[in-house]
């Protein structure tokens, strides 16, 4: 009871106090409006016209109009279309709103000013004490939307008209893929523009329902912000707002040790580890650690001290969330809600567990780096000593696959590739483990699909998450564009998330995957200093990329049976291992190299 109270006090005497101070050391470059013409304007009715900017953009819009008389029209705006005009009824979040206008006679420009929605510029926080971000000032209130249809107007749109669309500054030739297979291309290019659009207001948001960072959105964001632009100071300030303003789940405080490792990874800049260091190894939850060697949030462990360890203010308790939305079964055509493959929440978690290891793995190469030895191997060995009770206690060595939890006889999709992905499955029960994961098709959501993709490639499943990538299924990124959107959705469809967005950059796990793995470009050292390059091109016939590093661009080009073209930056060494040959390559920086594939 004691303990409750003081947890109690610590939340109401903390929520709302958003931390400020150190994430403001990490610098940003101020947004940009960039003028999008329309792609088209058509006269859909007497007195109506649509306008298409082609893609779907937090913007503002500029209208010059050419009226023969005084009139008043209507402004409909939004990002999907329906019998030709603009949906005024999209469902679920999908954004519609319009806007009265009185014209004047003659040739005029018109700016139409979006009112604020109060969910997304709330000053107030609840539950977990998150707050959105504000856009700057500079900019003003941006809306997400494609379509703007002129209702009661028989004039003329004029040049000069524009989609006023916010980023932040993003370099659009820093990265290209092109393959022989369409569907993948289509695939590439919506994750990749995702990335641009939902930068907006410079921080990583979960679209625009909330505009609030949370951190498995970040992390898959952060992944695939680098895979398109050699851009990295977003991701830092994002990942240290994160570090002071956590949210509720488990896992996403896990994730934070990953997000962390990755900016020190990607960038060789130890500031950002060196800053948190001691809230990156409390993010780790060794402090839920029970007798038996499993974390849990259910044993009474979460204390108003662990909460002040890593940050949390919120009066939502820490729990875990395995996928979102999390309820219902699944079948691979099912219609009800949720993500997780019929995930039994126990009081020791699979999913999670396998998560904390992968904290402790990252966690030791952050003490590592940073010289702090003595941690490096308290830490190791935490993960060790964690990994004989994980199985021990959570495979089940007679299906061969991981059980949902301790009390649970349920085997999930989500069990099983966590455990796979961060190395955790004895060799002898790999097969098995694999063979699971793949009955289980895209049993997840798309935020789950950046670690089963990863999982899969890791452990030489090409061909499989290449089907994945390129899917038609209704589960697939396919069936985003099939639906209209052009930002990746927050879910496969709305019949698995009924409130779900169409611009959501957790959806965009291809951005990364296909650079990082099908491609195969990964940094070895800490500022790509030394890459890995081994492509799994799979089916492919062919493909073409060029990979983002802070020394410039790694350009890649792959024909099946022919060649593998490869070119380095200055200050960039490879270590390569084609499809063909059993011995990785060592090349210098700046070498152009053309390996035969017969």
């Amino acid at each position: 009871m004691k303990k409750a109270l003081l947890f109690l006090l610590f939340a109401i005497l903390c929520v709302g106090c958003k931390q400020k101070g150190l994430y403001d050391n990490f610098p940003l470059k101020d947004l940009v409006k960039n003028e999008i013409s329309p792609v088209c304007v058509n006269r859909i009715a007497p007195d109506a016209l649509l306008i298409d900017f082609g893609k779907d953009a937090f913007a503002q819009l500029k209208l010059v109009l050419s009226s023969e008389e005084d009139r008043s029209i209507v402004v409909h705006y939004g990002e999907a279309l329906k019998e030709g005009r603009v949906d005024r009824d999209p469902g679920a979040t999908i954004r519609y709103s319009y806007y009265p206008l009185d014209i004047q006679k003659g040739e005029h420009e018109y700016t139409i000013e979006f009112a604020a929605d109060p969910r997304n510029t709330a000053t107030t926080p609840v539950g977990s004490g998150a707050l959105p971000i504000l856009m700057p000032e500079y900019i003003g209130e941006v809306y997400p939307f494609r379509y703007c249809e002129l209702e009661n107007f028989d004039g003329e749109v004029l040049e000069g008209t524009v989609q006023l669309a916010v980023n932040y500054p993003f370099d659009e030739s820093a990265s290209f893929f092109e393959s022989s297979d369409t569907v993948l291309n289509q695939v590439w290019d919506l994750c990749k523009y995702s990335i641009k659009a939902t930068s907006f207001c410079g921080y990583y948001v979960d679209g625009d329902r909330e505009r609030i960072p949370y951190e498995a959105d970040a992390l898959i964001n952060q992944l695939s912000h680098y895979c398109v632009d050699s851009e990295y100071a977003m991701a830092r300030r994002s990942i240290a707002y994160l570090m002071e303003n956590p949210t509720w789940p488990t896992e996403w405080q896990l994730e934070m040790v990953l997000a962390a490792w990755y900016d020190y990874l990607y960038t060789g800049d130890k500031m950002l580890i060196s800053r948190y260091y001691d809230v990156i190894k409390a993010k780790t939850l060794l402090a839920l650690t029970e007798s038996n060697g499993l974390i849990s949030t259910e044993t009474g462990k979460v204390t108003p001290e662990l909460c002040a360890s890593i940050n949390y203010r919120g009066t939502d308790p820490i729990k875990d969330i395995v996928d979102w939305p999390r309820s219902g079964s699944f079948g691979i055509d099912k219609l009800e809600a949720g993500e997780a493959d019929g995930y039994e929440m126990t009081v020791y978690n699979t999913a999670v567990n396998a998560l904390h290891n992968g904290s402790l793995q990252y966690a030791a190469r952050i003490a590592e780096a940073l010289g702090h030895k003595e941690d490096a191997s308290s830490l190791r060995e935490s993960a060790s000593k964690h990994k004989e009770a994980f199985n021990s206690l959570l495979l089940d060595k007679v299906k061969g696959v991981y059980k949902d939890g301790v009390e649970s006889e349920h085997n999930s999709l989500h069990a099983n590739m966590f455990a796979l992905l961060f190395g955790l499955v004895p060799e002898a029960y790999e097969e098995s483990v694999i063979e699971f994961i793949r009955s289980r098709s895209m049993a997840c959501s798309v935020y789950g699909a950046q670690f089963l993709l990863d999982a899969l490639y890791e452990y030489g499943n090409a061909e499989y998450a290449l089907s994945l990538m390129n899917s038609t299924s209704r589960r697939s990124w396919y069936n985003m564009i099939r639906c209209g959107s052009t930002i990746t959705m927050e879910a496969w469809d709305p019949v698995f998330k009924s409130n779900l967005d169409w611009n959501h950059a957790w959806g965009a796990a291809p951005s990364n995957i296909i650079i990082r793995h099908l491609v195969g470009v990964e940094p070895l050292k800490p500022g790509f200093s030394r890459v890995r390059i081994e492509p799994q091109p799979a089916g492919l016939e062919y493909f073409k990329a060029l990979v983002p590093t802070p020394k410039g661009g790694i350009l890649c080009e792959y024909h099946k049976d022919s060649s593998f073209k490869l070119s380095l930056p200055d200050g960039v060494e490879a270590e390569v291992k084609l499809p063909v040959g059993e011995d990785p390559v060592f090349l210098k920086e700046g070498s152009e190299v053309t390996f035969s594939l017969k």
